[in-house]
């Protein structure tokens, strides 16, 4: 889903603060866990979302978490965004991309966009039809943008699979995908989101376990998409089924995970943390700014297609048109 146009100056904060700060000396507690239940979104799309429900607001800086499954003849038509990131992780199938700068492509299993939305911008994503019918199925997270970045430039960057550094650690029971961030030494690429967040994919197989360091002071959960992941802290074990929201305590710098050595199967998590925006946040729909007047404002600037919005006029992305009506 890359740009097709100029890419703009890397405006974002640095993701990995200094090594020596990343330490494992004091595990963090889990706040709470709770399942993800389905629930309908967009057309004909199926939601798993955790971050933005009742059980997990006001968790800086993330605003939504959506593990979606989206069937053939389903998807997210033309819609607009301001003043965040998303990040689309895609576990199977394809999605195709389109906004009203001309930018367009496609992500595959494997593959992640950071989409930073700025001051405004309208694009459709939609499944490709899979020969078998399976549905297009991924993560998309939606993250605040530091109050300074709110007015910038969209931007987006393509994360293929291929480029992802990947770290293994005990013996080759523990796998991980280093998307953003930095496990067992091993670095992801730079400049991903504007707004740092560490995203660390792992798969632990039975008896393995994982000590993994979080930047201090950092927000951090995990989503469980497979097996049980047992959590420990201080003595205390908390075995996670999938599909659950696991909400870590702020204070500690690193988690510790393991699979019992009896599992039937491997575990995969999804290891999520960010750095804390010191603003207000004001969400209507898919404008996330800091007042409620800068809501009216976004809400004017679309109906208008004003300070942002200009090329939304009469724009209809292909791709939608596609849609099963």
């Amino acid at each position: 889903m890359s740009a097709t146009g100029p890419q703009s100056t890397f405006r974002g904060l640095p993701v990995i603060p200094p090594r020596e700060s990343l330490t494992t000396t004091a595990p963090r507690k889990i706040a709470k866990s709770f399942l993800a239940i389905e629930q309908s979104e967009g057309a004909g799309a199926k939601v798993r979302r955790s971050v933005g429900t009742p059980q997990l607001r006001n968790f800086s800086p993330f605003l939504m978490l959506d593990h979606f499954a989206i069937p053939p003849g389903a998807g997210f038509p033309d819609h607009p965004h301001r003043g965040q990131e998303t990040i689309t992780y895609l576990l199977s199938g394809a999605v195709d991309h389109e906004d009203f700068a001309g930018n367009k492509g496609t992500i595959a299993a494997g593959d992640l966009q950071f989409m930073t939305a700025g001051r405004g911008i309208v694009h459709a994503e939609m499944p490709q039809q899979n020969a078998d019918g399976a549905p297009n199925v991924g993560m998309q997270l939606w993250v605040d943008l530091p109050a300074e970045l709110k007015s910038c430039e969209p931007r987006y960057r393509d994360l293929r699979a291929a480029e992802i550094p990947e770290a293994t650690a005990d013996a080759g029971k523990v796998r991980v995908k280093v998307i953003s961030g930095l496990a067992f030494g091993t670095e992801s690429l730079k400049e991903l989101a504007y707004t740092p967040v560490w995203l660390l994919d792992f798969t632990v197989q039975p008896g393995g376990r994982v000590t993994q360091a979080l930047p201090q002071g950092w927000n951090a959960f995990a989503y469980t998409l497979n097996g049980t992941t047992v959590f420990s802290s201080d003595g205390v074990s908390r075995p996670v089924d999938q599909y659950h929201n696991v909400v870590f305590d702020a204070a500690g710098d690193s988690i510790e995970a393991s699979v019992e050595p009896t599992a039937e199967r491997e575990a995969r998590f999804i290891l999520v943390a960010g750095m804390p925006l010191d603003q207000p946040i004001v969400q209507y729909g898919p404008f996330v700014v800091t007042s409620r007047d800068e809501v009216m404002q976004a809400m004017r600037d679309y109906q208008t297609h004003s300070n942002g919005f200009e090329r939304a006029h009469n724009w209809e992305s292909e791709i939608g048109k596609s849609m099963v009506r």
